[in-house]
């Protein structure tokens, strides 16, 4: 499943100015501009984020070492009981970028860094990228979520609902009858 961005404009950095002599090195502190991503067809605000701290370090022939690290928050809803979650991300990762590499030989190699354009990073793009591995794909407010009730719909975190137990499968009928015998003695 693809991350997408949802932002109003891009931090862009110009990477040729590190091609001047192999070894050099910058440091950068980018704020982050994505206010909320996209994932499974479904939007999740970024509730808190700090600056992306970058490290570009030119390793010669056009080849860029890039450090970046990061933290930010996201709020996802409760696989359970839909209640918000905040969902804390620390982002600590490298990248390697060839700048001579055409978009069609980035492809080939399987490496496809759609956040560079000639020698333009797109900050935003390149975190969404990692965030697409860091994202969880099962969110619980807590590890014992009751989760709602199927039949009214009511958070049984907060208390039972009243609602009559019923066995999801008639065949089940009669082992349930025997359980709830059990929970009386």
């Amino acid at each position: 499943t693809r991350v997408q961005p949802v932002r109003r404009s891009a931090m862009v950095i110009n990477m040729s100015e590190l091609f001047t002599v192999d070894g050099t090195v910058k440091t950068y502190e980018v704020p982050l501009e994505m206010s909320e991503v996209i994932w499974k067809r479904k939007k999740y605000p970024i509730v808190s984020k700090q600056p992306v701290e970058l490290r570009l370090t030119h390793e010669g022939d056009r080849k860029i070492a890039i450090t970046a690290k990061v933290s930010l928050v996201l709020e996802m809803p409760c696989d359970r009981c839909l209640d918000n979650v905040k969902v804390p991300m620390d982002l600590d990762f490298e990248r390697n970028v060839d700048a001579n590499a055409s978009a069609e030989e980035r492809i080939a190699q399987l490496d496809e860094q759609s956040y560079i354009d000639g020698y333009h990073l797109d900050v935003d793009g390149m975190v969404l990228d990692e965030m697409m591995t860091d994202i969880p794909d099962k969110v619980l407010c807590r590890e014992d979520c009751k989760g709602i009730c199927s039949q009214c719909g009511k958070n049984l975190n907060d208390g039972p609902c009243g609602c009559a137990e019923e066995p999801k499968d008639p065949r089940m009928a009669a082992i349930s009858d025997i359980f709830s015998k059990f929970k009386e003695v």
